[in-house]
């Protein structure tokens, strides 16, 4: 069986004509730069549209990608920066929410007790400021290093690593000051 090109492969692949390398590219990426998205920008509509800004952006600076660097890294920073702008464009969250996915090996009461708790985090990760938000999604969401976050996010490592741990320390007021209500 044939290995899955790497990504600096699929970018020259890209840069040489080939379409279908960067659509490679776009189906690796595509779920982790969405979910980035939809984070900052809290609207499912939103977060798609930056999606494919950022990757339509990627296209078309795909000559200025440093051969060498983590292609990963480097969407995530475009997809970032997009988010930002959407965010300086607008002052208002919609506040839309992803549909959640039940297990169905979970009974009934498993599954709404994991349903509120997922829905508490997701309430309390969204009343996080921007700057938190994103490096909480990053880090834990997406598994992300912090020498990555720090690139993508364009800041000192001693900053993603303060920003991380205040987060952690506001998610953890929010989360214990959040009611728990019962339907």
């Amino acid at each position: 069986m044939k290995a899955a090109p790497e990504d600096g492969d699929l970018v020259a692949m890209t840069l040489q004509g080939n379409s279908e390398a960067f659509a490679t590219l776009v189906e690796r990426y595509d779920r982790a730069v969405y979910h980035l998205s939809y984070r900052m920008l809290h609207n499912v509509e939103d977060a798609r549209d930056a999606t494919q800004e950022a990757f339509f952006k990627a296209f078309r600076s795909l000559r200025t990608f440093r051969a060498g660097a983590k292609f990963s890294t480097w969407i995530f920073a475009i997809s970032y920066h997009a988010c930002c702008d959407r965010l300086a464009r607008r002052k208002h969250d919609a506040g839309d929410e992803l549909p959640d996915r039940a297990d169905p090996a979970r009974g009934p009461e498993q599954q709404a007790i994991a349903l509120d708790e997922a829905s508490r985090l997701r309430r309390a990760i969204d009343a996080l400021p921007e700057k938190y938000r994103a490096v909480i999604t990053l880090f834990h969401l997406q598994g992300r290093q912090y020498e990555e976050i720090a690139s993508v996010l364009g800041l000192p490592l001693g900053t993603v690593k303060t920003h991380l741990f205040r987060a952690k320390e506001q998610l953890r007021r929010l989360l214990d000051g959040m009611e728990v209500t019962e339907s």
